[in-house]
């Protein structure tokens, strides 16, 4: 199969495996590509996978996926999905030889997360509306319902979490989307959406810097390494993630490590 008709397939599936349903604007904005040709490209990938994608509904102004759906182009890991929505996915990438080279990323272990979850809450963001879940944590490790209204898929690097307000908390909070069980139920619109997120819509700026117990030779090197301006770096950050980039960053803010070169970094402000 040649290549763009590949990467095309590959769009289709993602779309109809993750949402829940698929229409022409998809590969329309996507690719660039007319709706006839968007059509056509749905035409044939039907024919090439007889089963996986019934016939046009009508009453949902889209191809609704089979429950005996059988991926052929995709993977399992809802990862592949939501880097796609983020604008992560390597798909995205020009696939001429010129604009490649050899590399290679760090996978990290697939979470489990099902396309009957997150259909529901890929619905619910769109059209704000509220949802029951059940949702277990390392706290309360026994299943709890509860309604949220989601506003965001955040990446924090080792796993995605979904942004919502909780209506049992009264607040906006970050739920672990791998923890998560049964299928979500959509309920009615609401009021709260990611415009109230107080914390969500305030910028912050973590400064960080070399420790202090490196020599001026080590703090040459991470001052090298992360493009440093006066000695410091700057970080922009929505409050609520900024827990999550020192994680990332390795910053421990409680205590210092024993070893300034195990340490390295050091949190400013």
């Amino acid at each position: 199969m040649e290549e763009i008709q590949q990467r095309r397939f590959w769009l289709i599936e993602l779309i109809a495996y993750w949402e829940g349903r698929l229409t022409t604007t998809h590969l329309r904005e996507f690719f660039g590509i007319s709706r006839q040709q968007a059509s056509a490209d749905i035409r044939r990938y039907r024919e090439t996978h007889p089963g996986n994608l019934p016939d046009y509904q009508h009453s949902d102004k889209a191809y609704l996926p089979s429950p005996e759906f059988e991926r052929r182009y995709i993977s399992a890991d809802v990862a592949e999905y939501l880097n796609w929505m983020a604008g992560l996915s390597t798909r995205s990438l020009p696939d001429h030889p010129s604009c490649q080279l050899s590399n290679l990323v760090l996978k990290h272990p697939a979470r489990n997360v099902t396309p009957q979850l997150i259909r529901p809450l890929v619905r619910a963001i769109r059209e704000q509306r509220r949802v029951e879940v059940d949702y277990v944590s390392i706290a309360k490790p026994n299943r709890e319902g509860r309604i949220i209204v989601p506003h965001t898929f955040v990446n924090t690097g080792l796993r995605w979490h979904l942004r919502a307000w909780c209506e049992k908390n009264q607040g906006y909070r970050d739920f672990v989307l791998s923890r998560f069980h049964g299928q979500p139920e959509v309920l009615g619109k609401s009021p709260h959406s990611a415009d109230g997120d107080t914390a969500w819509n305030t910028e912050i700026t973590l400064v960080l810097q070399p420790d202090q117990r490196l020599s001026p030779e080590q703090k040459a090197v991470l001052q090298h390494d992360y493009n440093m301006e006066g000695g410091q770096l700057c970080l922009k950050t929505r409050a609520p993630l900024a827990n999550y980039l020192l994680k990332e960053m390795q910053v421990n803010t409680k205590m210092l490590d024993g070893r300034p070169e195990a340490q390295q970094l050091v949190l400013v402000i």
